[in-house]
Formats: C-alpha cells, sequence, structure tokens
C-alpha cells in the first residue's frame, strides 16, 4: 500500500503537533512540582508576606504555579523602569494566589506591562450616544487577553501590605479571571458543582447592599470601586477575601462562601499571625 506525499505531510504534521502537545504538558507538570529556590522564597516572603500564612501545602502548589507563570509571562518595564527578578517574583507570587488550588489558568496571557508608578491610560464613557475619551490616572488595566499593566508603586505596595483591603495584582489578576468565562462580568468559570443560582444569590445581594452603603456615605469592607459594576465588585471583594478574610466571612457569609468554594481556598483559616 502506498501514500500519497499529501497524505504523508498531513501525518507529519499531525505527529510533529501531538509530540509538541505531549512536550508541553511534561514541561508544565515538571514546573508544577517544582519549588522555588530558597533566594527566590526569601525574596518571595519578603515582599509578599502574606505567603508566610499559606499553609505547607499551598505553598508548594502556588510556587508550582508561580514557575508556571514565570516560564509563560513575557514583563516589560515602561517609561525607561528595567524590571528585576525582584518585582517578577513579588507580581508573580500575588498574581497566582487566586489560582493556586484551582484547575483555570491565564492561559491567553502572555504579557505583564509594568510603569514605574500610577499612569496614565484612555478611557472611553458613554454620555446618551457621545462616547468621551478621558485621559486618567491607573494604577492598573487588564484586557480580556492580556496585556496586564500595573504600576510597580502600587504593586510593591500591595504585597508588602497585606491587611490594608488594597491589591492592584489580585484585583487585575480577578479580572483575568473573571475573562476566562468569556466575558468580564462578575461571573467567572464556576467550580464542578457550583450552582450558578447561589452565586448569583450572593453576589448580587452583597453588590447591592455595598451600593446603598457607597450611596449613603456609610463605611464599606469591600472598597467603594467595587460600586461601579459589577465586574469591578467581584475583582475587589477577591482582594478583600485575601486580605481581610474574616472580616468578609462575618459581614457577608454567603459571598465569603461562594468564594471559598470557587478557589477552594480558606484564607480566614490560615495564620494570621504569619503575615
Amino acid at each position: 500500500m502506498t501514500y500519497s506525499p499529501l497524505l504523508l505531510l498531513g501525518l507529519l504534521i499531525v505527529a510533529v503537533l501531538l509530540y509538541r502537545r505531549s512536550a508541553l504538558r511534561r514541561k508544565r507538570e515538571r514546573l508544577l512540582a517544582a519549588p522555588l529556590t530558597s533566594e527566590q522564597r526569601r525574596v518571595v516572603m519578603e515582599l509578599v508576606p502574606i505567603v508566610r500564612r499559606l499553609p505547607a501545602s499551598l505553598r508548594l502548589k502556588l510556587e508550582g504555579k508561580m514557575n508556571v507563570f514565570l516560564d509563560q509571562i513575557t514583563f516589560h518595564g515602561n517609561n525607561g523602569l528595567e524590571v528585576t527578578d525582584r518585582m517578577k517574583l513579588s507580581i508573580s507570587a500575588q498574581a497566582c494566589l487566586p489560582v493556586m488550588n484551582s484547575p483555570v489558568w491565564y492561559d491567553a496571557l502572555r504579557t505583564v506591562l509594568i510603569y514605574p508608578a500610577a499612569f496614565r491610560a484612555n478611557r472611553n464613557t458613554h454620555d446618551g450616544i457621545v462616547v468621551h475619551e478621558n485621559d486618567i490616572g491607573a494604577l492598573g488595566e487588564s484586557w480580556e487577553r492580556g496585556p496586564v499593566v500595573l504600576s510597580w508603586d502600587d504593586a510593591l505596595r500591595g504585597g508588602l501590605y497585606p491587611q490594608d483591603g488594597h491589591n492592584v495584582v489580585i484585583h487585575e489578576f480577578a479580572h483575568q479571571l473573571d475573562a476566562l468565562s468569556g466575558r468580564t462580568n462578575g461571573v467567572p468559570i464556576l467550580r464542578r458543582g457550583q450552582a450558578f443560582a447561589g452565586w448569583e444569590k450572593a453576589m448580587l445581594d452583597a453588590f447591592q447592599d455595598h451600593v446603598r452603603r457607597v450611596e449613603s456615605g456609610r463605611p464599606t469592607l469591600v472598597d467603594a470601586y467595587g460600586a461601579r459594576n459589577h465586574q469591578e465588585f467581584f475583582a475587589e471583594a477577591i482582594v478583600t477575601f485575601f486580605e481581610k478574610p474574616e472580616d468578609l466571612r462575618g459581614e457577608e457569609p454567603a459571598l465569603y462562601a461562594q468564594l471559598a468554594r470557587l478557589l477552594a481556598l480558606d484564607p480566614a483559616q490560615w495564620d494570621a499571625t504569619e503575615a
């Protein structure tokens, strides 16, 4: 039996693609299983002290996800910023916190852009049928298929102060997590067995209460920026989940339970004395 050159070429292409996919899978498995070096771990503990609170098993998972992140992502400095390994480790540790115990991943993301400090960003706003272009200051941006843009001053501060309720890296990567469902709308890919009805009720109830508090000038646990829309509330709720977990569990138990189910994490149970 003879085969046409075209068929043989097609079989060769399929074989190469399968081999490449298998090689990438093996590489990912090696990265996930590898710990950070002692120096990398020291830097992470210094710059992202929330990691000190993690149970040992979660810390190893975080380090594996960081290895994959560092292998996958290209970091670019803007406005003359020279990107260092310390910057990469700080950002990757914070970015991987929401997905360290989750099967989802930032598959489409390839680039993180870093400015030295707050940067100017063009944002379009709608007023009836007129679109206004505004030049505003920004600490971070997240695009559905990348890139993520960050202010290093604020990324560093967010990592160093894990209990102040502000973290631009977690906020922007929560948007990346949200976008994996196909739309950035506050409805991420839910975990197997996690009912949409329960998620929707917990999120909407918490969001509406949050908006009422902001509009009446009352203090809020979740940052007031979350009152802008559902996706910003989701991102700020994720930040609060990591930075003020016990308060969130007490004030919004249904929301906390849904986030804990989504991320397979329970930071209210982590050792707060280690942060």
